[in-house]
């Protein structure tokens, strides 16, 4: 089939300097229309490597789907564990007691399970930096297509009106069960007045939607008033597809700027809430690092960079586990010493907690697209109609692991079962609510957008025009 696709593609008349200007982004497309060579011939080399380069490309394209579904139910897990932590509190403080512990784990379940605090660590370490890069990797691509303007009344549209309407809508209703836990009046009534009184406005986890929209409305005002940083940003990623270990040094070398002075100023765990903004003061830059390093992934061609599924990246995928793993256990073991170690050492061990916490962080997100980079070429079933609606699953799985979380605090029962009945009974109801809600035209625009055919195709998340030339594709040995 992808031999039939490729020779209905390559045999397709057309000039060199036409297909230069129907796939390339304006600031390349002169440059490389000067080393653009015919069309190859059927069975010549040139068409095998082209052949190849559409397989791996679209093993990509389906190692990335499968990656985007796998992070939202890592979010899905991590949120339904959060009740069952081993190192909770002994109970719930009052709903209006400052400085409102409930806005990070809302219900406190007296199961406990210490599997549930290393499942968490791993996640805060590395899960929302890599939301972050997944969510920039489409960034530029789509600006090339579509230009600023549309693309920002998009993102509006998408992040802006969920965001306010989860905020105010469903957030009461998500931290209702939260409120009736240690209330004495458990009434709706009794509970809007608590709820109003508060000196902010709860998001849960759709603060990472305003942030995002403010990181997409920054990449719109460069492609607006510096459109070449594109170039910029997709050259600085060019040579990761062959070297992902200098990648990673320059990625962490980047992250350390931007995540430790904000980190020694600012505790590891402080959340901050203004009005409907949650934000975690010491990570604002830590993300920014991210979402950018996605944006330059994109720019030059996922297809054919750091993210090929043939590339180094994917086929050392044991040598990034490993290290991740290390860098993990370096950052725990440093982040406990700064709780329980020795006052004299105290800052000693807080500059080793945000250094391995940067390493962690990247090597984990490396290590995790390495490895679907490398087994997850092919759509899964299971995780197509996730994929579907995962930003949907993302908006809506709060309130369902909350009131879950609440209906078993009184059931007598081990708190892995007790997570496992919340995971997979938020992920159900999750899923079926988005798809109830996509049946109306005006929510499906919202919750799925416009068709995604055009930016993964295997031809799109190249970048560039498919390689004919030795210099616009190298095969990986």
């Amino acid at each position: 089939m992808k031999s039939r696709l490729a020779g209905r593609l390559i045999a397709r008349p057309h000039s060199p300097a036409s297909n230069a200007r129907r796939t390339l982004p304006p600031e390349i497309g002169p440059r490389v229309r000067q080393t653009e060579q015919p069309t190859p011939a059927r069975g010549s080399a040139a068409a095998y490597d082209r052949e190849d380069f559409l397989a791996n490309a679209a093993k990509t394209s389906a190692a990335l789907g499968n990656l985007r579904s796998f992070a939202v139910l890592l979010v899905v897990g991590f949120h339904s564990a959060l009740a069952y932590l081993g190192s909770n509190p002994g109970a719930a403080l009052p709903f209006d007691s400052p400085p409102y512990p409930w806005l990070s784990t809302p219900i406190i379940d007296q199961e406990r399970w210490f599997g549930f605090d290393l499942f968490c660590a791993f996640q805060y370490v590395f899960l929302m930096p890599f939301m972050f890069l997944l969510s920039g990797l489409f960034v530029w691509p789509s600006l090339r297509r579509k230009g600023s303007v549309r693309f920002l009344d998009e993102r509006l549209l998408r992040l802006g009106v969920p965001f306010v309407l989860g905020v105010y809508l469903l957030m009461p209703i998500a931290h209702y069960p939260v409120y009736r836990a240690t209330a004495i009046d458990p009434s709706w009534s009794a509970f809007w007045s608590h709820w109003t009184a508060l000196p902010m406005s709860p998001s849960g986890p759709l603060w990472f939607l305003w942030e995002l929209l403010a990181l997409d409305a920054a990449a719109a005002a460069l492609y607006r008033f510096a459109p070449r940083s594109g170039e910029f940003l997709g050259r600085l990623s060019a040579e990761a597809g062959d070297a992902p270990g200098r990648y990673f040094l320059a990625l962490l070398m980047v992250s350390l700027l931007a995540y430790v002075p904000l980190a020694s100023t600012f505790k590891p765990w402080q959340w901050n809430q203004f009005g409907p903004f949650g934000f975690q003061p010491g990570r604002l830059l830590h993300y920014v690092v991210y979402f950018f390093a996605g944006v330059g992934i994109g720019a030059y061609g996922i297809g054919r960079g750091l993210f090929r599924s043939n590339g180094p990246l994917a086929r050392r995928w044991r040598r990034w586990l490993i290290g991740a793993l290390a860098a993990f256990l370096l950052w725990l073991g440093a982040t406990a010493l700064t709780l329980r170690g020795p006052a004299a050492a105290a800052l000693g061990f807080e500059a080793l907690a945000e250094l391995s916490f940067v390493i962690s962080s990247a090597s984990a997100c490396l290590a995790l697209a390495a490895i679907f980079l490398r087994f997850a070429g092919r759509p899964w079933p299971i995780f197509a109609t996730i994929q579907e609606n995962a930003y949907g699953i993302y908006l809506v799985h709060y309130a369902f692991v909350i009131w879950l979380q609440y209906a078993l605090l009184g059931v007598v029962l081990f708190a892995v079962v007790k997570g496992a009945i919340v995971f997979s009974g938020a992920t159900v109801l999750s899923w079926a609510t988005i798809v109830a809600l996509c049946r109306i035209p005006a929510c499906a625009r919202v919750l799925r957008g416009p068709s995604r055919a055009p930016q993964t195709r295997p031809e799109a998340l190249a970048g560039a025009p498919e390689p004919s030339t030795q210099h616009q594709f190298r095969r990986s040995t």
